[in-house]
């Protein structure tokens, strides 16, 4: 699978760029950006443009705001089959009664590659350039992110029972370094890694082999940690430590780990996580509407803990969308602390860039617009009455949704402007998955 061909070069003028979180200037004015290739390769005020550029494309970015695509650092791209269909049930009734057995009896090669093209426009409709998909048959899923040019980083799921695409539990963890082996060399939007589903579905033997494999090709790895407080209880009643410490007495916890969700924490967690280096993916849309309660997200921070935003699957969630994610993130801990000044605007927009690139280890090369970065973008329409007047980037926060964004550039490549995608019919996915979905609710 190859990526669609670069475009050599694109300047785009008149436009606002959102400032890095870290810094304190305002929102920078009447500014170009050049592209070339798939970086960025020049910034500056409209003032300061050399005279006489050559382009092969010019964007008028006259009241848009230009600012690094957003990072979904935890999803799983083709459960937009399962969007809506057993909603309000706790997780562990919402797993095992609806969501599993839906997955064991619909889950193909076909589903996998329609449902996660259909999620991946969802996404770049959104303003996300770059996602961590974890989900079966993860081939077809990449395929489907490469086709649409949105960046992935891909992750083989993993569980100790019978899964789509692996019959033989005991094959979990060579299927996944196969798959790995399978994308690493393939192009510069897909990178593989690992997805074991939880410390409650994988054996101790499991996780030890599947992170083996992970470190020896050099690749991420994913798990769900510590979500609801009945999955602390039962850790606490099988191996007497908290998930969080059984995951470090096993040797999982490092820098290339990310630990979805968080949620039940105690101080001693937190300061394993800080310590062995390992990121977290927050979900908070699907830890809210699962009930799964609230996870400390500052007290992370604190501990200079990696942190990224994730919107989860559309079948907890239900929507693709981390400028929701980013308005009740912050919402929910101002409430939950009794607090307003808990988690400001501009660091949920600091999360969702700059944090989830971190939480990705391409902190280097995403989550800024900088000249050397690759060049993955997103103009928001600013003519709109929500967002009108803007004091600051705080409104994109509490005012803006993914719905004000208007172009998308991931790799230097214009995969949608006007909101019309560029490189696919927009309406095909939509058309498969509504069949699919005619055919699941037939079968219930």
């Amino acid at each position: 699978m190859t990526c669609p061909a670069v475009k050599d070069d694109i300047l785009i003028i008149n436009v606002t760029i959102l400032p890095r979180a870290d810094r304190r200037e305002g929102m920078e004015k009447n500014s170009f950006v050049r592209i070339q290739g798939n970086l960025i390769s020049e910034t500056g005020p409209m003032s300061a443009l050399p005279p006489g550029i050559h382009c092969e494309k010019i964007i008028d970015g006259r009241n848009r705001l230009l600012m690094p695509g957003l990072v979904n650092v935890h999803t799983h791209a083709a459960m937009t089959l399962f969007r809506g269909l057993a909603d309000d049930l706790p997780l562990m009734t919402w797993l095992h009664e609806h969501i599993f057995p839906a997955e064991a009896q619909h889950v193909s090669p076909e589903m996998v590659y329609w449902c996660s093209r259909l999620a991946a426009q969802e996404m770049i409709r959104a303003g996300i350039t770059c996602a961590a998909d974890g989900y079966f048959h993860e081939d077809e899923a990449a395929r489907a992110f490469c086709e649409t040019g949105l960046r992935g980083v891909m992750a083989q799921g993993i569980v100790d029972f019978p899964a789509p695409g692996v019959a033989d539990p005991g094959e979990n963890v060579r299927h996944a370094g196969r798959f790995i082996d399978g994308w690493q060399t393939v192009n510069e939007l897909i990178t593989p890694a690992l997805f074991c589903h939880s410390p409650y579905v994988c054996s101790a033997k499991t996780l030890v082999a599947a992170k083996e494999v992970a470190r020896e090709k050099k690749a991420l790895f994913f798990i769900h940690v510590a979500e609801t407080r009945d999955e602390v209880q039962q850790s606490l009643l099988e191996h007497g430590v908290s998930p969080v410490r059984y995951l470090a007495d096993l040797g999982i916890l490092d820098c290339d780990t990310v630990c979805v969700h968080c949620v039940w924490l105690d101080d001693h967690d937190r300061e394993i996580l800080a310590a062995s280096g390992a990121s977290v993916a927050l979900c908070t849309a699907s830890n809210m509407k699962l009930a799964s309660g609230v996870a400390q997200v500052r007290k992370m921070l604190d501990l200079r803990i990696p942190v990224g935003l994730g919107t989860d699957g559309c079948a907890s969630n239900n929507t693709l969308d981390l400028f929701q994610e980013m308005n009740l993130t912050a919402k929910l801990h101002k409430v939950h602390a009794l607090d307003p000044t808990v988690l400001p605007a501009r660091t949920l927009l600091d999360i969702a860039t700059r944090g989830g690139a971190r939480v990705l280890g391409m902190e280097e090369s995403l989550g800024t617009v900088q000249p050397g970065k690759k060049a993955d973008l997103i103009l928001l329409d600013l003519d709109q009455p929500h967002l009108t007047p803007l004091y600051s980037e705080d409104l994109l926060v509490y005012g803006a949704r993914g719905a004000d964004v208007e172009t998308v550039i991931i790799n230097g490549q214009v995969v949608m402007e006007g909101r019309r995608f560029q490189l696919i019919d927009q309406q095909e996915a939509i058309h498969r998955v509504r069949e699919m979905a005619a055919r699941l609710r037939g079968a219930i």
